[in-house]
């Protein structure tokens, strides 16, 4: 963390007893597929696993798990057999909890219950070392709290795997109020050795990643309800324009509502309804009705076979290409961009003030919808369409447009006819502040930077646990970064001022450094 931390050492019975920096043999409580992996890449790493369920049946299943999985990686010559004969010999089933009374580190990875946990914790404090660290693998806890009433608080902290933990190569290390630093460092060190890339972080709703990834599910829900766009639309121009692996509703289809709905739930409660997390009565509503998501067969997409089906596209827009077009330059940048691609598609944009009689009206906002521009320059919204500029068109595999309330089907069909004649898909949504792609991405990268203005952890760490937690193209501030903050924050002060939605309200890292020059990642 930034500074440092102290390295104050945990008390045991009036003797100083710092934990203990060789980690060695670690018990593993719980044998779900968190426990299963974590006891997997521990073993791998060549540590002894002492594993433990309440269940002994489980304890069987998770190690005859384990052996498969080794047996599976040895058949495609990703370990060696001896390896993978080793690696099982060196994970323990325990019947019992006082078979960790040796452990150098215990991890639970139990119910999500903040009772059973505090529970677990005061066994283990007389069972295991006063120099032994307890670690908790809650996604969604307090680690504070957890360690309420623990004889030695300082040495309990979150160490937060992903799932499934062998591909998921981030992990957090969370410090709870009372913790010790040097348990921290110890789970850092623990952490690389297991192959994992640590990120540290103080205790707070979410952490980094269930934090940093309000910004994608919530804004999409946001924009679905608006009726801006449908589900699969929606999905397209973030995968295709905005280059992430997943749109927010694939992503809650493969996730499951049942579990990510939740999860909003408690990080807005925790937060105590700030804007910016506000959950939706869409999610809410089919999470009740069973339409979580793959698992159910059904979600946002229907997976009949467990293959996800879409519904049928519209008919594609005719070819039609207009008389003349006319790009209005009230955004320099996007009248410039626009301009240069309608070079590439063979049409030359008229040069005048204002529009002729019969022009295709092109306007690019950032942040505003399509009628705020026509009503802001007096210009004819039968005619006019919006085409979304914040991202290079070269670097996107789509392109939006959105039309007003008054357009037509004539000049709606014409502009979609034009940007998709070379070949690139073009996705047509209702008017929307800020388009889709900006709403999602500015949200994403406004919340990634409050993150850092909380000091919940470095610019550096929220960018690795995101990129490798999420998968996003890139970190969120180093994406702020390659869009320009000062474009980020122009789009969200469009969206706070036309909507009076707070949730789009700048933080304070962001307008500071944008109105500096600074990159979002300067600390």
């Amino acid at each position: 963390m930034r500074g440092g931390r102290s390295r104050r050492p945990c008390k045991a019975g009036g003797v100083i007893r710092p934990p203990r920096p060789d980690i060695q043999t670690v018990g593993i409580i719980g044998t779900g597929a968190m426990g299963r992996g974590i006891a997997q890449i521990a073993a791998q790493a060549g540590l002894t696993v002492n594993l433990y369920d309440a269940n002994p049946q489980a304890v069987e299943a998770a190690r005859q798990y384990l052996q498969d999985t080794l047996d599976k990686l040895a058949a495609k010559g990703r370990i060696s057999p001896d390896d993978a004969s080793a690696t099982l010999a060196r994970v323990k089933p325990c019947g019992k909890l006082e078979d960790l009374a040796g452990c150098d580190a215990v991890v639970e990875a139990i119910v999500e219950r903040l009772d059973v946990k505090r529970d677990l914790v005061a066994k283990l404090e007389a069972i295991v070392q006063p120099d032994a660290i307890i670690a908790s693998n809650t996604s969604s806890l307090s680690i504070t709290a957890i360690a309420v009433g623990a004889k030695h608080p300082g040495r309990i902290a979150g160490y937060h795997f992903f799932n499934p933990v062998p591909l998921m190569k981030v992990v957090e290390v969370i410090d709870g109020l009372s913790g010790d630093g040097a348990v921290g460092d110890a789970l850092m060190e623990l952490s690389r050795r297991m192959g994992h890339t640590p990120v540290r972080c103080k205790d707070m709703p979410g952490f980094i990643v269930n934090h940093a990834g309000r910004g994608m599910n919530i804004e999409g829900l946001k924009v679905a309800q608006e009726g801006v766009a449908e589900y699969a639309d929606i999905d397209d121009i973030m995968r295709e324009q905005a280059g992430f692996r997943m749109g927010p509703f694939e992503l809650m289809d493969l996730t499951g509502l049942d579990v990510s709905h939740p999860v909003m739930e408690s990080i807005y409660s925790q937060f105590y309804q700030e804007p910016r997390y506000r959950p939706s009565p869409i999610a809410a509503l089919r999470s009740v009705g069973g339409l979580v998501g793959r698992k159910a067969g059904a979600g946002f997409y229907s997976y009949p076979d467990g293959r996800k089906t879409r519904p049928t596209p519209a008919a594609p827009a005719p070819a039609a290409r207009p008389k003349s077009v006319w790009v209005s330059r009230a955004c320099e940048h996007g009248h410039t961009l626009v301009t240069n691609l309608l070079s590439k598609l063979g049409t030359t944009p008229e040069t005048g003030t204002l529009p002729s009689a019969d022009a295709l009206i092109v306007v690019t906002p950032l942040g505003l919808d399509a009628t705020s521009c026509a009503l802001q320059e007096g210009l004819d919204a039968t005619r006019t369409v919006a085409v979304d500029t914040l991202l290079p068109f070269e670097a996107t595999k789509r392109r939006t447009i959105m039309t007003t309330p008054a357009t037509t089907a004539t000049d709606r069909d014409a502009a979609h006819g034009l940007f998709a004649s070379d070949g690139v898909p073009v996705t047509v949504i209702r008017d929307s502040a800020g388009f889709v792609g900006q709403r999602v991405i500015c949200s994403i990268v406004n919340i990634a930077s409050d993150i850092a203005q909380q000091r919940i952890a470095t610019p550096s760490d929220i960018d690795l646990a995101v990129n490798l937690g999420l998968g996003y193209p890139k970190g969120p501030l180093a994406l702020g970064d390659a869009i320009g903050p000062q474009r980020i924050l122009e789009c969200l002060r469009n969206l706070e001022r036309l909507t009076g939605d707070m949730s789009y309200r700048p933080s304070p890292w962001l307008w500071r450094r944008a109105g500096l020059g600074l990159s979002l990642l300067w600390d």
